[in-house]
């Protein structure tokens, strides 16, 4: 809730959360990690801090600045449609928060997948349009329709809201993207869990329709097929 006036100890202290995700089911030290869609850097640094080789690709140029300094050395601008990347070279590949923001989750999974070596490791983590989060800084009142809570936040803030249904954001759900994952013959899933709930975590993803308003921010840990 303090993202916007602490972004330093928000993002840090979501960075170590995320490794030590990673971490439960793959050490990273000495491994390649690549970042899709890691912003301003702070998981890449994170992983580099406990000896991973990470690459963060990013591509929106303000969201590398956001910090107002320099990105982590070996940032890449680069579509996560299209990564930069060879087939089968990372160990993990690594995207927090950025299905939601992607017009076609399927093609984006499927680069993931794509520049994930056999037996390596897929994080993704996403918040679900029907969480509370789900409209973002306009949220919780997406819930009475996108255009009225954009409209809304303007008029309270005075400026506008960074987020746009159908533009930089989607309504993604949870069911359609388990259904999608399970269904793919080149993943298993390891972990399908909330991300943030300290306790009955991959409980509260089990339950149609339930876990769509309870889970909050899906996490999903694939491991690739060989």
């Amino acid at each position: 809730m303090r993202e916007r006036q602490e972004p330093e100890r928000c993002y840090a202290l979501l960075a170590r959360d995320a490794a030590d995700q990673v971490e439960r089911h793959l050490p990273v030290n000495g491994k390649v990690v690549v970042d899709v869609g890691g912003g301003a850097g702070y998981f890449t640094e994170e992983f580099r801090r406990r000896g991973a080789q990470a690459f963060l690709f990013e591509p929106d140029l303000r969201e590398l600045g956001a910090r107002g300094a320099k990105p982590p050395e070996g940032a890449v601008v680069a579509d996560g449609y299209l990564l930069p990347v060879a087939t089968g070279s990372a160990d993990v590949t690594f995207s927090s928060n950025v299905l939601e923001h992607v017009a076609d989750p399927q093609t984006f999974l499927s680069e993931l997948v794509r520049v994930t070596r056999p037996g390596g490791l897929i994080y993704v983590a996403f918040t679900n349009w029907l969480s509370p989060w789900g409209g973002h800084e306009w949220a919780p009142w997406h819930y009475l329709g996108a255009e009225r809570a954009r409209a809304r936040y303007e008029r309270r803030t005075g400026t506008p809201a960074k987020h746009t249904l159908g533009v930089n954001l989607y309504a993604h759900h949870i069911g359609p993207t388990l259904r999608q994952v399970r269904a793919r013959e080149d993943v298993t899933v390891v972990s399908a869990r909330s991300r943030y709930w300290p306790f009955l975590a991959e409980s509260v993803a089990k339950v149609p329709g339930v876990r769509e308003f309870t889970t909050w921010n899906l996490l999903l840990i694939l491991r690739r097929c060989p």
